[in-house]
């Protein structure tokens, strides 16, 4: 049976606000984030999510909290979905943070966004092998929509990097063995 994963961002921070790359820190959600993550729960309350796993940054946890405050199936906190850590770059503005140059090379005292995908692509391989769940939804980061195309749908990183992330509605993946397509909900 296919696996349908739906993958949604963690909602608008105060550090999105002020232009600031957050990386590992826990980052606050704004009074805009707490009417997105709201929007968030009535897009997938009657979805036919079945878990939902998140990153364990509290930007992810809250966005979830508040969007599904009565939440009736299982969440599952992942490290592995969590945004690429910009180490001693953490804070900067996220267009001086030169993404092609961190691709194989860690960002000083961080990680470089191979190890980031890869961390995503360990979760992917572990949900494939679970299948426990037909429907599920996945709270994360860029580095965690830029893991899952590169692991679901095999897209180089490379490409992935230069393309600029542009926030929608949700992603939708199929895993079925071979890859996934995703589509926009």
């Amino acid at each position: 049976m296919p696996l349908e994963l739906v993958f949604e961002t963690h909602a608008t921070t105060e550090d999105n606000e002020r232009g600031v790359a957050t990386g590992w820190r826990a980052g606050t959600l704004s009074a805009a984030g707490h009417e997105q993550a709201r929007q968030l729960g009535r897009r997938r309350t009657n979805d036919g999510i079945e878990a939902i796993f998140t990153s364990d940054l509290s930007r992810a946890i809250e966005t979830v909290r508040i969007a599904f405050p009565n939440l009736t199936v299982p969440m599952f906190m992942d490290w592995r979905l969590r945004e690429c850590d910009y180490g001693e770059m953490t804070g900067i503005h996220p267009d001086l943070l030169e993404r092609a140059g961190h691709s194989d090379v860690p960002y000083p005292a961080g990680e470089s966004w191979r190890q980031a995908v890869e961390r995503v692509s360990w979760f992917v391989r572990d949900l494939r092998a679970r299948r426990d769940w037909s429907r599920v939804l996945v709270v994360g980061h860029v580095a965690t929509w830029r893991g899952l195309d590169h692991s679901i749908n095999g897209v180089p990183l490379e490409p992935l990097l230069a393309k600029p992330f542009e926030w929608q509605e949700g992603w939708e993946y199929r895993i079925d063995g071979g890859g996934g397509r995703p589509t926009r909900t």
